[in-house]
């Protein structure tokens, strides 16, 4: 593996019975991103993540994982790494506190537990509370602190901020960016597209257990379709507009302000509409979940 890759897999095949969660999928993840992964449920998100730490194995491709392949070596891989699963599982009977420094031993005490401690703090998290008396969403800090505690080198996030209000998303947002600054590498699933166009550098879009599309977060909203509000001093036929390529009328406004949707480049509407006395014309780009939902549309 290249010195600048975390994460890389080729071919990666995982079937549970007859379904097929993963259809030969083909990753890569270079060192120090912000590397966000999308898909609904069912798509393989999970899946990935858990074949990248071998919770489970795949029945066909490879993967490694900082260098390292993680069925020949997990240990190794699970020592660099922090992982935040989906479903969270903890004793009940243990307090907060006795749970992190449990989880610290069993990586060799390596959390530095001042640094421990105002990472719960940030996220307003009593350490000497039971985790049987904690909310879910509270369960939830407790899985941010673990895995960051111990300042890992890949951090492994399946959707970090499910069952947070929105000021502790933002603020378990800021500590994935600090421990990236730090010079972590980040790959993170997530149903929360605003997050993801917030802070990935990168963004993966699975679908149906193969990638959909990769590129830089910004490059994919810039190039996909736009809205535009056009306002004209006259009624403009909606003839006119139908029939230029890659338009798409949304709402007519009685032939003076239309609302259109456009497709690649913005040449063709531009002449078309040069004929006509254009009072305003404002372009809207899309979020990143009109993206999302596009690769989804039937």
């Amino acid at each position: 593996m290249e010195n600048g890759t975390a994460i890389r897999t080729q071919g990666l095949v995982k079937n549970y019975g007859n379904v097929r969660a993963l259809r030969g999928l083909d990753l890569e993840v270079k060192r120090g991103e912000i590397f966000g992964f999308l898909g609904p449920n069912g798509a393989g998100k999970t899946t990935t993540i858990r074949c990248l730490l071998d919770l489970i194995r795949p029945n066909g491709g490879a993967a490694e994982v900082l260098g390292i392949n993680p069925q020949r070596n997990p240990v190794a891989v699970r020592a660099r790494t922090g992982y935040l699963p989906g479903e969270l599982h903890f004793d009940e009977n243990l307090s907060v506190e006795a749970t992190l420094r449990y989880l610290s031993a069993l990586r060799g005490r390596k959390a530095d537990w001042d640094y421990t401690r105002s990472l719960a703090e940030k996220l307003d998290l009593g350490l000497k509370t039971a985790i049987k008396n904690l909310s879910k969403g509270n369960k939830q800090k407790v899985g941010v602190v673990q895995a960051l505690m111990h300042r890992p080198k890949l951090l492994l996030l399946d959707e970090p901020t499910s069952g947070l209000d929105p000021l502790l998303q933002q603020a378990v947002l800021r500590m994935v960016q600090d421990a990236r600054q730090q010079g972590a590498t980040v790959f993170f699933s997530s149903h929360i597209l605003s997050e993801v166009q917030e802070i990935a550098d990168r963004v993966g879009i699975i679908r149906l257990g193969a990638l959909a599309e990769v590129a830089e977060t910004q490059s994919l909203v810039k190039r996909s379709l736009r809205r535009v509000r056009l306002r004209f001093r006259e009624a403009v036929p909606q003839a006119v507009l139908a029939g230029i390529p890659g338009v798409k009328i949304l709402s007519e406004g009685d032939g003076l302000s239309p609302l259109l949707q456009v497709e690649g480049e913005m040449d063709a509407l531009i002449k078309a509409v040069a004929q006509f006395t254009v009072v305003e014309f404002e372009t809207e780009r899309p979020s990143l979940e009109e993206v999302f939902l596009a690769y989804y549309e039937e």
